[in-house]
C-alpha cells in the first residue's frame, strides 16, 4: 500500500543526471556514502510541494516525482499545518551549492569565520535546509542532538525516514 502524505510531510527522493551525481558527491563528502535519496521538499497538501531549485524554492506538482521514488518523513500531525505553511513562506529563497562546502567545513571542524552564521542563514537554502528549517518554523524539530540550525543533508533526513519506519514497522505500520 502506497503512503498518502499529508501536508508538512518531508518526501526523499533520487535525482538523476549530473546534477543527482554532483549532489551524491557532495553528500559523500559531508559523511551520508553515497546515499541513494538526494533530494527533499515538504509536501503542502493538494499534491504539491515546496522544494529548493538552483532558481530559487518553488511551489511545484508532486507529480514531479514518481510516488514509488519517494519515501515520507512523516510529521506529527499537530505541526503538519504550520510547517506546510512555513515552506510556503519560503517559496523563492535562493538555492546555494555554496551551502554543502560551508557544511563540509563544518564537517571537518575547519575554522572559517563566520561559518556558523552562513550555515544558519535562511537567506539561501539546499533542499535538506528547506525541509528543517520548515520543519522548526512549523514546530516540529527533526534534531534533538546540538546541532546547528541549518547542518542537515538529505542524508541527515533519510537516517530520521530510516528510524520513523523501523518504529512504525515494530508498532504494526509498514506502509511506505
Amino acid at each position: 500500500m502506497t503512503y498518502a502524505p499529508q501536508p508538512g510531510d518531508i518526501g526523499l527522493t533520487q535525482i538523476s543526471g549530473y546534477v543527482g551525481v554532483g549532489i551524491r558527491f557532495a553528500q559523500w563528502f559531508n559523511g551520508d556514502g553515497f546515499a541513494d535519496y538526494e533530494h527533499a521538499f515538504v509536501y503542502t497538501g493538494d499534491d504539491k510541494i515546496v522544494e529548493a531549485e538552483p532558481g530559487g524554492a518553488l511551489h511545484s506538482p508532486l507529480s514531479r516525482y514518481a510516488a514509488n521514488d519517494v519515501v515520507w518523513l512523516r510529521c506529527p500531525p499537530e505541526s503538519g499545518k504550520a510547517v506546510a505553511t512555513a515552506a510556503l513562506g519560503l517559496i523563492g529563497v535562493p538555492y546555494s551549492f555554496a551551502d554543502y562546502t560551508a557544511l563540509a567545513l563544518h564537517r571537518f571542524h575547519i575554522p572559517t569565520p563566520h561559518l556558523k552564521k552562513f550555515i544558519e542563514s535562511s537567506g539561501h537554502l539546499i533542499c535538506s535546509q528547506l525541509c528543517d528549517r520548515a520543519a522548526s518554523r512549523g514546530g516540529w524539530h527533526l534534531f534533538s542532538d546540538g546541532r546547528w540550525s541549518g547542518d542537515v543533508t538529505p542524508g541527515d533526513l533519510y537516517r530520521l525516514y530510516v528510524a520513523q519506519r523501523v518504529t512504525r514497522v515494530r508498532g504494526g505500520d509498514v506502509s511506505r
